[in-house]
């Protein structure tokens, strides 16, 4: 047998392990003067005791605006009945200290804690952050509240988040079952039950209340209020935001999202569940019941401008607020949690119209990226490993698709380049007369076949495939954190040189592929626009300067983007780039095309209807200015 043998990693872990014991069990060893405390405690504890009375150390405190009450002193409890009437029992228990039940599965962890009976933390276990430390949706109970806001009939209002729940842990099967009551008899509670199934990011969740009828003022609201703080999870904080935001279904099946502004506030009825989503990780409440209305508020934390600082931990904060609804005096609501991936197949896969939370588009964009470039990317993705190589591939296919369309957007190009000395030929002629000018225009192109706009439609006709790209790769969640070449992470940006400064709109780093994008492109336009340009008319658009412009606005914007998104562009382009050049040099011969055209020409050209009279309104538009003349 082989001797096992300890890595000088391992050894330097154990030896940091014990060293931390080491210096945890010093640091909260008690000091003399605890000691010395702790003995005259215990010494007076007796005292007491032998003369048969109660010790006089006060026992009833306020943590937090949490009341703590010993059932065993009578003026602690008569304070806790001031305050919290009925609940007073609650606060008696031994469950009423800053204590915590864990439930996890393989994929999340959730700490709930017994103030409040919520969530104090949410690890979602199989993920990291950009710094590549542990992911927390809820972290140490800061970033996140839930609680519900009631009156009593005894005229007191309280709220869940300052109450004390007293949990039960149990299994069933191999589903993990804590119930969270916030009692005022051993048979009278209100309960928070959550069920925790086996690698499922969903948590059963209930409120329901036992025995409460005559506790609930059922003439003031029982209003539910969710808050949470966006932590920042990714490399560029600003990208992030950008897809940072409320989303929300309503009236039986609709959803919509909240705005991208410093605050933006949103108010539906019959609403079905309410989804805190982040870039790649969502916070989502559901329920069976619909609330009859319900408010939602994003609030932009940090200011755009200060979103890259390196000490920017969340980035956006959300609100949802509902009124709960009493059925024959109690609270009975079925829902459900989820804190996981904004990943579509996990969404897709509980059937309740979660997708909705992935941006993928809307109408056509939307449809092309569900059934076309979603199942193309899976089955890509169960092949072949890595993810550039997938994105590659599937550019290579859709520009392969698309080459029938291209060909016949290059044969228009194309009779544009043979007619334009002859087009040039009938400007300089009527110069000066417009109507003239452009009614040869329209014979030239008649007679020969050709038309400006038949280059014009197959661009329009990619211009979906393009645009349910541009939502598809931002948001497909494998690309998270997967390298490539240069590119650590395909969902943001690469990096070959850092700046000592930062450029308004470009950022404080170089990225190469939208460089390689920018270049691509300008390639194309040089081949497109060039052999078609003509002379600029009045009114229309500066063709050099959309020529310079474009690569400029993929240099500068997609520096802060997805790169993943930008291999995608640079790969397209140049694709294209190669497809022109085979379509030019090897398919087409374009004095097959001028001879083409010269026979057209001869031909009669038969017109229709619309021809004729667009021919008469032209002729009858002439004669009037000759009349005038």
């Amino acid at each position: 047998m082989e001797e096992k043998k300890f890595d000088v990693n391992s050894i330097i872990g154990f030896i940091l392990i014990f060293g931390i014991f080491g210096v945890m069990m010093y640091m909260n060893q008690p000091t003399p003067e605890e000691i010395e405390a702790a003995e005259k405690e215990k010494q007076a504890q007796l005292e007491a005791a032998e003369k048969g009375e109660a010790a006089t150390a006060p026992t009833f405190v306020v943590e937090n605006e949490a009341v703590v009450a010993n059932p065993q002193d009578s003026l602690a409890m008569v304070a806790a009945k001031a305050q919290l009437g009925a609940f007073a029992y609650a606060a008696a228990l031994p469950s009423a200290t800053d204590s915590y039940t864990q439930i996890e599965n393989e994929v999340l962890r959730l700490k709930v804690s017994n103030r409040g009976g919520y969530i104090h933390e949410a690890l979602l276990k199989n993920f990291k952050t950009y710094d590549s430390v542990p992911l927390y949706l809820i972290k140490d109970g800061k970033n996140a509240s839930f609680n519900i806001n009631f009156g009593t009939t005894d005229n007191r209002t309280l709220n869940t988040q300052d109450l004390f729940f007293e949990p039960t842990l149990s299994k069933n099967g191999e589903h993990t079952i804590l119930s969270m009551k916030l009692k005022v008899a051993a048979d009278k509670y209100l309960e928070y039950r959550y069920e925790m199934k086996p690698n499922e990011y969903m948590v059963d969740f209930s409120i329901r209340s036992q025995g409460l009828q005559q506790i609930f003022n059922s003439s003031q609201p029982i209003n539910l209020d969710w808050k949470l703080q966006a932590i920042r999870q990714a490399k560029s904080a600003t990208y992030e935001n950008r897809y940072t935001e409320i989303t929300y279904e309503y009236d039986g099946g609709k959803d919509s999202y909240t705005g991208q502004g410093k605050t933006d506030e949103e108010n539906e009825e019959d609403v079905t569940w309410i989804g805190f989503k982040q870039h790649f990780f969502t916070s989502v409440l559901l329920t069976d019941t619909p609330f009859k209305e319900a408010t939602f508020t994003s609030t932009n934390v940090i200011a755009s401008s200060d979103l890259e600082d390196k000490d920017v931990t969340v980035t956006k904060e959300f609100e949802a607020s509902a009124p709960l609804a009493l059925e024959a005096g109690e609270l009975n609501y079925h829902m459900d949690w989820y804190y996981g991936p904004t990943d579509y197949k996990i969404l897709n896969s509980y059937d309740r119209n979660l997708d909705e939370i992935v941006p993928l588009g809307w109408g056509i964009f939307g449809f092309i990226n569900r059934y076309l470039f979603i199942p193309l990317f899976n089955f890509m993705s169960t092949i072949i490993g890595s993810y550039g190589l997938i994105i590659i591939l599937m550019t290579v296919l859709i520009k392969l698709v698309l080459s029938p369309v291209q060909y016949k957007q290059y044969i228009s190009q194309a009779k544009m380049k043979i007619l334009k000395p002859e087009i040039e030929e009938i400007n300089e002629k009527h110069k000066d007369n417009a109507m003239k000018k452009q009614q040869e225009t329209m014979a030239l192109y008649s007679k020969a076949g050709a038309s400006p706009m038949s280059g014009c439609l197959p661009s329009l006709m990619q211009i979906p495939v393009f645009y349910a790209l541009f939502n598809f790769f931002p948001s497909a969640f494998d690309l998270r954190q997967k390298s490539f070449l240069w590119a650590d992470d395909l969902s943001s940006y690469d990096t070959i040189a850092k700046l000592p400064f930062e450029i308004p709109f470009y950022g404080d780093h170089i990225s190469l592929f939208p460089i390689l994008a920018s270049i691509a492109i300008f390639i194309y336009m040089t081949m497109t626009t060039g052999q078609t340009m003509q002379t600029q008319q009045p009114g229309m658009p500066n063709m050099k300067f959309i020529m310079y412009l474009s690569p400029l606005m993929m240099l500068v914007f997609f520096n802060n983007y997805a790169s993943g998104l930008s291999l995608y562009y640079f790969i397209s382009n140049l694709i294209t780039i190669g497809i022109m050049l085979v379509i030019k040099h090897v398919i087409i011969d374009e004095d097959k095309i001028h001879a083409k055209i010269q026979e057209n020409k001869k031909k009669p050209k038969k017109q229709g209807k619309f021809q004729k009279k667009m021919k008469e309104l032209m002729e009858q538009a002439e004669q009037q200015q000759r009349t005038k003349k």
